[in-house]
């Protein structure tokens, strides 16, 4: 499998000498199977991978696994490049022990951590997680080399995350609009117990009213009393008064008062007569 380890190594090559015409030969599935096992991707698959890197000048297909002195010869090959890990082959000797001992050989640096071993270690170690993501997008199990019970327990882990992440988005789109709550609703409080201060304090209009309406209240259940016509009452008018009101008026007969007045107008008469007499005399 091409990767950036290998991109890095092609520009070591490219730029360690000037002028460089760089040959990258490729092995073929057989030989690379053989040597170092199972590969992810076909020999087809890694030519084109190559030929596409800017580094590269040509590629040779289904290039052998040891170089001997022919194969340098006909490809006109000067130095070759490789890291400097002993490749074993099958008699247990490095198979670039000749280039190295000829000074044909150019050692070029591994870039860490990243390799094909370790792309093949991730996916192995999150192996349910790529099968879930491949259910996901529409792969078969036998697509993915699968038994039905496997591929319906992915597919539930699958609804499972998705309501996991549901439930988290939903939190925290509630802790948000919890915030913006609080922060408004301070806001708010603060504005409500200004204008209440301001309505019912001490020097409120509703303080004010109540005052008056107090006033005007005592004034309603408490009137003035009546002056007298000398601007005060003296004990004698007050007793006076009370008598009158205590005692009530003598009853007197109507023919009494006739009779009365009938013996006024006589006695009246009889000193009128006596009054001529005495200037006769």
């Amino acid at each position: 499998m091409f990767h950036q380890g290998h991109a890095r190594q092609l520009m070591q090559a490219k730029t360690v000498f000037q002028n460089v015409y760089l040959i990258v030969g490729v092995c073929s599935d057989s030989i690379t199977h053989t040597f170092k096992g199972k590969t992810v991707m076909t020999d087809e698959e890694r030519y084109e991978a190559v030929r596409h890197c800017r580094y590269i000048d040509e590629v040779l297909k289904d290039a052998p696994w040891e170089i001997d002195d022919q194969f340098l010869i006909d490809n006109k090959i000067d130095f070759v490049a490789h890291d400097d890990i002993p490749y074993i082959n099958e008699d247990g000797e490095d198979v670039y022990r000749g280039l190295k001992e000829k000074g044909m050989f150019v050692g070029t640096q591994r870039t860490e951590g990243v390799s094909t071993s370790d792309v093949i270690s991730r996916i192995v170690r999150d192996y349910d997680m790529y099968v879930r993501r491949n259910l996901q997008r529409g792969y078969s199990a036998k697509d993915l080399n699968v038994s039905y019970l496997k591929e319906k327990k992915l597919k539930l882990q699958n609804k499972m995350e998705e309501l996991k992440d549901r439930s988290k988005r939903v939190m925290g789109t509630i802790g948000e609009k919890r915030v913006d709550m609080l922060q408004r609703w301070e806001e708010k409080s603060r504005d409500f117990i200004v204008s209440f201060l301001l309505l019912f304090g001490r020097d409120g209009p509703i303080s004010h009213f109540w005052k008056d309406s107090k006033g005007k209240l005592l004034q309603a259940f408490s009137p003035p009393g009546s002056p007298t016509p000398s601007g005060r009452t003296t004990p004698e008018s007050s007793s006076s008064s009370e008598e009158n009101l205590r005692s009530p008026p003598r009853k007197s007969s109507r023919t009494k008062r006739y009779l009365d007045v009938d013996d006024d107008d006589d006695d009246d008469d009889d000193d009128d007569e006596e009054d001529e007499d005495d200037l006769l005399n």
